[in-house]
């Protein structure tokens, strides 16, 4: 009878260890443990439809189930597909890359922090500390972007700045630093708060800044690693879903909230093209995937940089060949003016155009061959356009590149005997 009375207790208690377990996961993962069986990545790549990624494509016929979407060109900045892009949104666990970045900016990586109570019992997606706990902030930054601890994100916050609220203020400090007018926090996790929103735009453009650090996207590159806590190793793995299984990409970012949904920020470079891909608000990670595999194949599918300054230029060129004796200066010493095109070419030498598009590009000069002097280097004088298919693509200023100096008096009286020598000598 003890016997029994003892092992019903050993398996009531083994009952209680193993529901304890279930409920608080060991792993590292960004969301509140889907319960949905992971998507076949590889097959997914194989079935997105490639009607689907045709560049007959428009807003409404990609067939995406996240509620805003962005394509961000990382050389030209310019949206290469948007679906409510600059609408404002909850960000999930995004909110890492401003996160990490506040971090890498101000603070010693080799650092050793001990983690205090508060960072230890932050819920949602962990890393696994306990209080305490001694780390140094690079494997905080790599618990951060990798399993998308939500302690690790509070222990960073409270030993770079103090506090998590002064923490915030950096964050919110940074957002305005990077012209990220419609992006807010309020807190290093991105757990769901009325005030802490982006777009789905200023996400991708977040996510360029944070790329251009070498640290950063070394750790959002990374697929798995071993951090030390207390001495002792511990592995974990990156949520991204894609990194490793579609081609060429590199980084950055998952998110989930109830609030959210699921959200997916994914850096993809093949060739010269690079590209960060946006999606928020999808229903399932199923989702968040297709769409995601969907926006980037339709990029590199339909895409292609052009080179925007060497056409302009010999257009340019070939425009004042034709074109000689173009301009008639009222009262002026000189006809001839030469003209450039303003400093806003140099900025923009290489954009992405639809490859279909590309054949049928066009420019068009628009200026006025009549002038009045004077006229000063740099005056503008006239306008540029390049465009296809009645969709502009860029327009620039023509300025002039020479002073043209205005007649007066004795500008007129030397030209008058300069010409009644002329007539004289003729008769002679």
């Amino acid at each position: 009878m003890i016997k029994k009375t003892i092992l019903s207790k050993i398996f009531i208690f083994y009952i209680c260890i193993m529901f304890i377990f279930s409920c608080h996961p060991t792993y590292c993962d960004d969301i509140d443990y889907e319960s949905e069986d992971d998507l076949d990545i590889l097959a997914e790549i194989e079935n997105i439809n490639v009607l689907n990624t045709s560049s007959n494509i428009t807003n409404k016929s990609l067939d995406l189930n996240s509620r805003s979407c962005i394509i961000l060109d990382r050389l030209s900045k310019q949206i290469l597909y948007g679906k409510n892009e600059k609408n404002k949104v909850k960000m999930a666990s995004t909110t890492k890359i401003m996160t990490a970045i506040v971090v890498l900016e101000n603070s010693n990586l080799n650092n050793t922090v001990e983690v205090s109570k508060k960072a230890a019992s932050t819920g949602g997606s962990r890393l696994g500390l306990k209080t305490g706990d001694k780390i140094t902030i690079r494997d905080l930054l790599y618990g951060l972007l990798l399993c998308s601890g939500n302690d690790a994100s509070i222990s960073l916050a409270e030993n770079i700045a103090g506090s998590v609220e002064n923490f915030i203020n950096l964050m919110n400090k940074k957002a305005e630093e990077l012209n990220l007018f419609n992006t807010h926090f309020e807190s290093p996790h991105g757990l769901d708060s009325e005030n802490h929103y982006t777009t789905a735009y200023e996400l991708a453009i977040l996510a360029d800044y944070a790329l251009n650090n070498s640290t950063f996207k070394n750790i959002v590159g990374t697929k798995k690693y071993s951090v030390t806590i207390n001495g002792y190793p511990k592995a974990i793995s990156n949520t991204n879903e894609l990194l490793g299984n579609l081609d060429g990409i590199y980084g950055i970012k998952t998110g989930f909230t109830n609030g959210a949904n699921r959200c997916l920020v994914t850096s993809c470079k093949r060739g010269k093209m690079d590209i960060i891909c946006v999606v928020l608000g999808a229903d399932t990670k199923n989702f968040r995937t297709k769409d995601s595999i969907k926006l980037i194949e339709y990029a590199f599918k339909n895409f292609e940089y052009f080179n925007l300054k060497n056409f302009v230029n010999n257009y340019l060129d070939n425009w004042k060949k034709n074109n000689p004796n173009f301009f008639s200066i009222d009262k002026g010493l000189s006809n001839f003016i030469t003209i450039k095109i303003d400093d806003s070419l140099e900025n923009i030498p290489i954009i992405p155009i639809k490859k279909s598009l590309i054949p049928s590009i066009e420019a068009n000069i628009s200026i006025n061959n009549h002038l009045s002097a004077p006229i000063k280097k740099n005056d503008l004088i006239g306008s540029l356009n390049v465009f296809t298919e009645n969709t502009d693509i860029a327009n620039f200023n023509l300025l002039s590149d020479s002073d043209i100096q205005k007649s007066d008096i004795s500008d007129y009286l030397f030209k008058f005997f300069k010409d009644y020598i002329k007539i004289v000598s003729s008769y002679k």
